[in-house]
């Protein structure tokens, strides 16, 4: 595998054992395992990205404190997402600014493509041909466009809740879709069930997508002279919380920040089992009995990575936060309708900071940086149902 100089291996973030970069889980324990780098090459790599990201295409600017090199990394254009202000929202939280980083700008529509994007350089790597992954229905998308941009075949289990946008484009961009019956658990019980010797990318599963997710934390330092205070984040498995406290967690390692943000995750309450398990004191998520939300990517009743969602919470001082499928809705067609378009799911986010403020979470003179995940067009009909409810 063509790795970068400072890529000292794979650690289980269980037992804490090292190993080689073709493998999934922990060998010895079956935790989950995440890529570490030689300490004076992570140093050199932030002294040069404090002056802006290098040169490239995607997330390739960042190959530096990635395991490949940036030549072999698979990309189509991800990253760099804006951060749009958000004055309005900003008065109603109580804060000095509220930036919306938004994922909705990456090449196939939502977040999920800087994670998929390394999962998929990694399984070129390791010379795969397929890679599959059960799927709300953004990583299917995703999956299928960087897969066929790698010459790979993909095959994503949907269940029949995902938006029809993901279905169709997940075929029209080739990939090859099982629809499962039900729920989202019941697209993970036919992956699993399946005989083929896939590469996976489900969510911790593989190393490389959480890694991928820390381009983020990257992005917000290199661009941005000062780092925001508070970042909520709508959480379904939690890679997206590990690879910003992975990433921030790097940077401050060096000394090239003195503060890591404190991480939010916001939830809908109709599944919401981080929440349950922050607010109740433990360490480890209770699966949903019966998850129920309008919010489908989010409609993950086991997450994968809600341990580690957890202890990134813990560590940085931030919290939790569980939204009505009502206040969700109506948070993101308010900030749509004050010029930052926003989908149903990055609404989660919009709500759970209000709430957040409304508990005292954050002081006056912050910065809060929320993450729409999405983009709003996979959510339309939601979005446009909310309001023909209201009259409109």
């Amino acid at each position: 595998m063509q790795t970068t100089d400072g890529f000292a291996g794979l650690r289980c973030m269980d037992c804490e054992r090292t190993f080689e970069a073709d493998n999934h889980r922990c060998p010895d324990c079956a935790g989950v395992l995440a890529p570490v780098y030689d300490d004076d090459s992570l140093h050199e790599a932030h002294q040069r990205l404090a002056s802006g990201p290098e040169a490239g295409v995607g997330i390739d600017r960042f190959a530096s404190v990635l395991p490949f090199e940036a030549e072999t990394i698979t990309t189509i254009g991800e990253g760099l997402t804006p951060t749009v202000s958000a004055p309005s929202l900003a008065d109603r939280v109580g804060v000095d600014s509220v930036l919306v980083k938004d994922e909705a700008r990456n090449t196939t529509g939502g977040i999920a493509d800087r994670g998929i994007a390394l999962a998929v350089t990694a399984a070129a790597h390791q010379s795969a041909t397929d890679v599959a992954l059960p799927t709300t229905g953004n990583a299917g998308q995703a999956a299928a466009a960087y897969a066929a941009r790698a010459g790979l075949d993909s095959h994503s289990f949907v269940p029949t809740r995902s938006t029809f946008a993901n279905k169709a484009m997940i075929n029209v961009q080739g990939g090859d879709m099982n629809v499962v019956g039900g729920r989202y658990p019941d697209a993970v019980d036919a992956f699993e069930d399946s005989d083929e010797k896939w590469y996976s990318l489900a969510p911790f599963e593989t190393p490389y997508r959480h890694e991928g997710q820390k381009t983020i934390a990257y992005e917000l330092f290199s661009r941005h002279a000062e780092l925001p205070e508070a970042i909520v984040h709508p959480t379904s498995h939690g890679t997206v919380l590990l690879g910003l406290y992975r990433g921030f967690r790097e940077l401050q390692g060096t000394g090239a920040i003195d503060r890591i943000p404190r991480l939010y995750a916001a939830q809908p309450a109709g599944c919401a089992p981080i929440v349950e398990a922050h607010d109740a004191g433990s360490s480890e998520p209770v699966a949903v009995d019966s998850p129920d939300t309008i919010s489908g990517p989010l409609e993950v009743p086991d997450p994968a990575g809600g341990r580690y969602a957890l202890e990134a919470i813990d560590a940085t001082g931030g919290g939790a936060v569980a939204v009505t499928d009502e206040e969700l809705l109506e948070a993101a067609v308010s900030l749509a309708q004050a010029g930052v378009p926003t989908s149903a799911t990055g609404g989660v986010a919009i709500s759970g900071a209000e709430q957040l403020a409304d508990d005292g979470a954050f002081d006056s003179g912050e910065t809060v940086l929320l993450l729409n995940p999405a983009t709003a067009n996979r959510e339309s009909d939601i979005l446009r149902s909310h309001l023909m409810r209201k009259g409109v």
